[in-house]
C-alpha cells in the first residue's frame, strides 16, 4: 500500500494528513515548529510504512524554512506545490469552497496520489549550491531596495533641492560617495551655498576621490550656488532633517548590496560549476552566481533544455483551440532568472560575435529589443544546459558556426 503525506505549512505550527492510495485518511496531526514537532512527524510516518528504503513522499507549499530544511536532510522526496494550483484542486474537491488547515494538508497529500507526475519534486542541491542561492538572491534584493532607496530620495530632492540634482545629475554620480557625502554635509539648499572650495575638497577626498579634486570641487560649488526656487525656511529645514534619514537608508542599501556581492561572488567560486558557468558569453562572477543559485546543481532536474527554457521564462506559450492559435511569452516562471537572464543576453551582445549577429538579425526582421533578448536568452540557455551535462566549457565556434569573429559588434540601444 502506498502512502502519501501533505503538510500544511504555517508560522508556528503546521498540519499534517496522511492517506493511502485509496484517498483514505490513515492519519492527521498538528505538529510545532520545533525539534519536538518534528519528532513527532518522523513517528507519524514511521508508523504508517516509512523507511529508509522506501520514504513516504511529501506534498508542502514552500521550499523554504526550518521544516523542509529537516525534511531535505532525510533524503525523502519532496513536492513543492505552487498555492495557486493547491487552490485549484481544493475547489475540486469542495464545491462549497470551504478551507481549513487540515482539508488544506489533505489536498496536498491528494495531490501527491493522484497527480504527482505534473509536479516536479524538490531538487536535490548541494549545501554550497544552496549557500550561493541565499547571497545571490539577497544581493538581488539589496540592489533592488537600493533603487527604491534611491529612487525616493531623488523624488524628495526635486521637490526643494534642485541643485544638488543638477550637481550630480546621472544616476551613476548620484549613488557614488561623493554625492553622498556631500549631501550628508549639507542637506539643505541653505547649508550648501555655504560650503566652501576647501571643504568641498575635504569632503572629495574623504569620499575617495584622487584626481582633478581642486576643478570637481569648484564645479560642484558653482552648481549648489545655482539660483534655485525655495522652500520657506523651516519647512526646508524639516526637509533636510528627512534627506538626512532617507539618505542613511539609502547609504546602508548601497554598503548592502556591496556586501553580499562580495560574499556572493566568494561563495560562487568555490563550486565546480563556475568555471563552466562563466565560460558561457556574458556571464561573470555575480551574474553566475544568480543563475547557479536558481538553477541549482541537481543533475536531475532538468531533463532537458526544454524545461530549464520554460522555467526561466524564456520558452514561449503555445495555445491552441479550434483554428486559433496564439504564442506568446510566458508570464508564469521564474522572476529572479528572468531578471538575470535579461542582463546576461544584454551582456552577451557584445562579449560573442555570435550572440550579437544574432540578435541584430532579429532585429533587423522586426523583432522587439526585450523580444529579441528572450530570444538570445533561450538559446544561451541551451548552450548552458548541454555545457553543464557534459561538463564542458563554452565554445563560440561550435555555439555560432556561422559568426564572424572579426565582424565588430556595437549594440545600438
Amino acid at each position: 500500500m502506498r502512502v502519501f503525506c501533505g503538510i500544511d505549512w504555517a508560522s508556528d505550527h503546521h498540519d499534517v494528513a496522511i492517506i493511502d492510495d485509496g484517498g483514505k485518511l490513515l492519519a492527521k496531526a498538528r505538529i510545532g515548529d520545533d525539534p519536538a514537532g518534528f519528532s513527532e512527524l518522523l513517528a507519524l510516518l514511521a508508523e504508517h510504512g516509512d523507511a529508509p528504503d522506501d520514504q513516504v513522499p511529501v506534498a508542502i507549499e514552500t521550499s523554504r524554512g526550518l521544516l523542509v530544511a529537516a525534511l531535505r536532510a532525510t533524503g525523502r522526496r519532496i513536492h513543492v506545490i505552487n498555492p495557486m494550483a493547491a487552490a485549484r484542486y481544493r475547489e475540486r474537491a469542495t464545491v462549497t469552497r470551504k478551507k481549513s488547515d487540515h482539508l488544506d494538508a489533505m489536498t496536498l497529500a491528494g495531490i501527491l496520489r493522484t497527480d504527482a507526475d505534473k509536479h516536479r519534486p524538490l531538487s536535490a542541491d548541494t549545501e554550497l549550491a544552496q549557500a550561493v542561492a541565499v547571497l545571490a538572491r539577497a544581493q538581488q534584493d539589496a540592489v533592488w531596495d537600493r533603487t527604491q532607496a534611491g529612487n525616493k530620495l531623488r523624488s524628495h530632492l526635486r521637490e526643494y533641492y534642485t541643485a544638488f540634482l543638477a550637481a550630480f545629475a546621472t544616476r551613476e554620480h548620484f549613488s557614488s560617495p561623493v554625492a553622498q557625502a556631500v549631501l550628508a554635509a549639507a542637506p539643505t539648499p541653505a547649508l550648501g551655498t555655504k560650503l566652501t572650495i576647501s571643504q568641498l575638497k575635504a569632503l572629495l577626498a574623504k569620499a575617495g576621490r584622487q584626481r582633478r579634486i581642486d576643478t570637481e570641487a569648484r564645479r560642484i560649488q558653482a552648481a549648489l550656488r545655482t539660483p534655485q526656487l525655495r522652500q520657506p525656511p523651516l519647512l526646508e529645514a524639516a526637509m533636510g532633517q528627512k534627506t538626512k534619514a532617507m539618505l542613511g537608508q539609502f547609504t546602508a542599501a548601497c554598503t548592502a548590496a556591496d556586501d553580499l556581492e562580495a560574499a556572493a561572488t566568494a561563495a560562487f567560486a568555490d563550486h565546480p560549476d563556475a568555471e563552466i558557468i562563466t565560460s558561457l558569453p556574458g556571464l561573470g562572477q555575480l551574474l553566475g552566481a544568480r543563475i547557479l543559485g536558481e538553477i541549482g546543481d541537481d543533475p536531475g532536474r532538468f531533463a532537458d533544455a526544454r524545461g530549464l527554457k520554460a522555467y526561466a521564462g524564456a520558452a514561449p506559450v503555445t495555445r491552441a483551440s479550434g483554428k486559433s492559435l496564439t504564442v506568446s511569452r510566458r508570464r508564469v516562471k521564474n522572476d529572479r532568472m528572468a531578471a538575470a537572464g535579461y542582463v546576461w543576453a544584454f551582456s552577451a551582445i557584445t562579449a560573442s560575435p555570435g550572440a550579437g549577429q544574432l540578435y541584430h538579425r532579429l532585429r533587423d526582421n522586426g523583432q522587439y529589443h526585450a523580444a529579441s533578448l528572450r530570444r538570445l536568452f533561450s538559446k544561451l540557455l541551451g548552450f548552458l544546459h548541454h555545457c553543464l551535462k557534459t561538463r564542458t566549457a563554452y565554445q563560440e565556434a561550435l555555439a555560432f558556426p556561422g559568426a564572424d569573429p572579426d565582424l565588430a559588434l556595437v549594440a545600438d540601444l
